[in-house]
């Protein structure tokens, strides 16, 4: 089977969550051993070490200045279509094989309308409005974002199956000493601190986050590492009405090869979001061997099972309350450390290609012969991907 992959998010940077899962699963796609050929295509050229090269990989470099995926992805399934068609972070062409298959991350702009600006938040509806009209199968990052493709959109439940991104192997704990102070020093980080990882956005709860934080002990400080979002500048204000300029850092977009080690430097990882498709830094921290605090909302209760402490996204007293008793209590700290470590190692990139390309194999034999293309116009996961 010749099995078409959108990899133009792969050769984005900054790669955040949406870009990083693209290019881990067509990693760990193209590792596994299956006589399928692949077609990726891409809107730039990718560097020669991105990913590997294979008698049964094809690169399809075409580049367009403006509407890529609509107009010169769609021209490209015109002419040359794939029997599947895999999109994992972005939108299906309008014009696209009958056998396509899209995976969707979040729907955090149906839960909280007013974190997102108004023609994203347009475009978002619309899009996967589209999706569960147009793919023949869609790939759900958690059991919250299927459940909610089926109550908001109407999505056919065997057509939704719920596959769990990896933990890049990279995330291990750090000991080294002089790698964690050079960490440290690079980000301006005194002594002990606090640690939070995503876009600075609403949705993330920073604002309460922030609140929370100044009930704990002074010597703190807590590093917010993430590029800025949209009403960034709601954060950088109260911080300064709370009087946390000097304990309160900004890391900005961190490299991927500096977080194991500002993870595993940190006192906990702290995710009180309001709402989360998936949550991958929650994995990531505990694969280092940081304890977690996050809310028990959205998909973070899956995620996490009973290796973090899960606390109202809305209770600030609370979520200062689960900090401090995390930071004061050795015994707990080593229980959800260990919790913490059994929990991450349910999350492989590995595991992740092995389902999803079971998705895409079942696609492929939904609609039998031929290489039909159309216009605009399963089973649930296991532990693997729930909750504990």
């Amino acid at each position: 089977m010749l099995i078409g992959i959108d990899a133009s998010r792969a050769v984005v940077l900054p790669r955040t969550g949406t870009e990083n899962y693209s290019l881990q699963l067509i990693r760990h796609l193209l590792a596994l051993d299956t006589d399928h050929r692949y077609r990726l295509y891409f809107n730039q050229p990718p560097t020669l070490d991105l990913l590997p090269l294979s008698p049964k990989v094809e690169f399809r470099v075409i580049p367009f200045p403006r509407l890529w995926t609509h107009l010169r992805l769609s021209w490209e399934m015109a002419r040359r279509p794939p029997d599947v068609l895999f999109v994992p972070a972005h939108v299906l062409p309008l014009i696209h094989p009958q056998r396509s298959v899209v995976t969707v991350h979040d729907l955090g702009y149906l839960h909280y309308p007013e974190a997102h600006r108004p023609f994203d938040r347009w475009y978002l509806h619309w899009s996967t409005r589209r999706h569960v009209r147009a793919a023949c199968h869609l790939i759900a990052d958690s059991q919250a974002t299927r459940d909610d493709l089926i109550r908001h959109y109407g999505a056919a439940p065997e057509r939704v199956t719920v596959v769990t991104p990896g933990c890049d192997e990279i995330f291990r704990p750090v000991t080294n000493a002089i790698r964690l102070a050079q960490v440290k020093k690079r980000y301006g980080i005194r002594g002990d601190y606090l640690l939070h990882v995503g876009t600075l956005q609403p949705r993330k709860n920073l604002e309460r986050l922030l609140e929370a934080f100044a009930r704990l002990d002074g010597e703190l400080q807590l590093v917010l590492a993430g590029k800025r979002g949209w009403l960034y500048d709601r954060i950088f204000r109260r911080v300064e009405e709370l009087g946390l300029g000097d304990r309160v850092l900004f890391a900005g977009h961190v490299p991927q090869e500096d977080l194991p080690a500002l993870m595993s430097g940190a006192r906990l990882l702290a995710m009180p979001s309001l709402y989360e498709g998936f949550g991958l830094p929650v994995v990531e921290a505990m694969a280092c061997g940081t304890p977690v605090v996050c809310s028990n909302a959205s998909s973070l209760p899956e995620v996490a099972g009973h290796a973090a402490l899960l606390v109202d996204p809305l209770d600030v007293e609370a979520l200062a309350a689960t900090m401090e008793r995390v930071l004061g209590d050795d015994k707990l700290r080593a229980e959800l450390i260990e919790r913490g470590f059994e929990r991450a190692r349910k999350f492989s990139w590995e595991r992740c290609a092995h389902e999803t390309l079971a998705v895409l194999e079942e696609a492929g034999g939904l609609l039998g012969g031929g290489e039909g293309v159309r216009g605009q116009d399963v089973h649930e996961d296991g532990d693997a991907g729930g909750g504990g």
